[in-house]
């Protein structure tokens, strides 16, 4: 059973993680991605390490572990863009994609005759999505653009990390990077939306995605309460800004996330706490008045909940539907039952080891379920194959 894009060809011009991302995403549901690699170099990624794949002999492979996050289901093609065939590689693949994903500084494939509106004029059909630090205008747009930096000039830093006034206060970054993980989800829903375009007008485009647009547009209620109170929001650590209590409180051996999420779930917390009258109080009953009282609040239930250990905690909680859950390590978070139940770990063959643990894509598909069925490509590991089908062309003469 193919995949929901079964058909669809992706040339992929990207490296690092938020173009790959997207690119990995539409190899998952069932596109073919061909991912374009320098010769003897390749995506950056593949050096970012330790740690890396350990090969059947155990040593250390080309193959960082963050390269492999970020590249599963794709064909690696060694192809030097900055030479005249090499670029003829490209406009003969071009003409054949329906999908050119590329993360170059703006102007750049511009100066190989590789931008939108050369390869447009070979293939009108094409859907080409420029991602960039900064989008192909503006007073930033030559800017390289990485995640952290992009965390901190589009306001996630300001709002993440314990408030100034705490001994450990100050910005923080997420600990992944978020800004070129949503960029790259925001690349396939435009793409999708643009192969449906197609579907109807017959007609590709190109797509402008900026990593600072993103980030802009991902910080959702805090820059919402922002632009209607006037109020520039400020680091909370755990707390939620609009709900409370909705952070981490500590516990008698570790820590537990509290997601109240209405009046009635707190009214059960409290039961459970032993403190009902919490949830009769005027200044607690309503969801507006915790948030507006959460200085007095969050102590009292702090001290309850120091009283006995995670477990029974989570138990207790979960007797009365209360949103909760523990902190967990990554050791822990591959461990849960309901994690295991939904088979977000799984493995694929690769030409170093027997099997590369990857993470699955979260989403689940009735009628056409995803199929894994390439690891993380070495380099150039499909350059004869892909260049021998589709170009008819002697791979090694043609590709550098």
């Amino acid at each position: 059973m193919a995949g929901p894009l079964n058909g669809i060809k992706v040339l992929d011009l990207t490296r690092i993680l938020a173009g790959p991302w997207a690119t990995q995403v539409l190899a998952d549901y069932g596109a073919e991605v061909w991912k374009i690699e320098r010769p003897g170099l390749g995506d950056d990624t593949r050096g970012w390490g330790p740690p890396f794949l350990t090969d059947r002999q155990g040593q250390e492979s080309a193959e960082s572990a963050y390269y492999l996050c970020a590249n599963r289901g794709k064909k690696s093609i060694e192809v030097d863009i900055a030479t005249s065939t090499g670029q003829q590689v490209i406009r003969d693949l071009a003409a054949q994609a329906d999908i050119m994903v590329e993360n170059f500084k703006v102007g750049a494939l511009a100066s190989y005759g590789l931008d939108y509106a050369s390869l447009a004029s070979l293939n009108p059909r094409l859907i080409y999505c420029s991602i960039t630090g900064f989008g192909q205008t503006g007073p930033y747009a030559q800017r390289a653009g990485y995640d952290a930096m992009i965390q901190a000039m589009g306001g996630l830093m300001s709002v993440t990390g314990e408030s100034d006034d705490s001994e450990a206060g100050g910005p923080q970054k997420a600990g992944v990077a978020v800004a070129d993980l949503m960029t790259g989800m925001y690349a396939v829903s435009g793409i999708l939306a643009a192969l449906h375009h197609r579907q109807q007008t017959g007609l590709g485009q190109h797509i402008d995605l900026a990593l600072l647009d993103t980030q802009v547009a991902w910080l959702a209620n805090q820059a919402s309460n922002y632009l209607i109170s006037g109020e520039v929001p400020t680091r909370m650590g755990t707390a939620h800004p609009n709900i409370s209590p909705y952070q981490v409180f500590s516990v008698q051996d570790g820590h537990i996330l509290l997601a109240v999420g209405n009046d009635r779930q707190f009214a059960d917390c409290c039961m459970q706490l032993g403190c009902p009258e919490l949830a009769e109080d005027k200044a607690y009953q309503t969801n507006v008045a915790r948030v507006r009282n959460r200085e007095t609040l969050i102590p009292q239930l702090q001290a309850k909940l120091r009283q006995q250990p995670l477990e029974y905690w989570l138990r207790v909680f979960n007797d009365v539907n209360v949103p909760c859950g523990p902190i967990n390590t990554m050791d822990k978070v591959f461990d849960d039952p309901q994690v295991k139940h939904r088979n977000m770990a799984i493995s694929l063959p690769h030409p170093h080891v027997d099997e590369v643990p990857l993470v699955a894509n979260p989403v689940k598909f009735s009628a056409t379920p995803i199929e894994y069925e390439l690891a993380p490509p070495t380099l150039g590991q499909h350059t004869d194959e892909i260049l021998n089908r589709l170009l008819n062309q002697d791979c090694e003469k043609d590709r550098r």
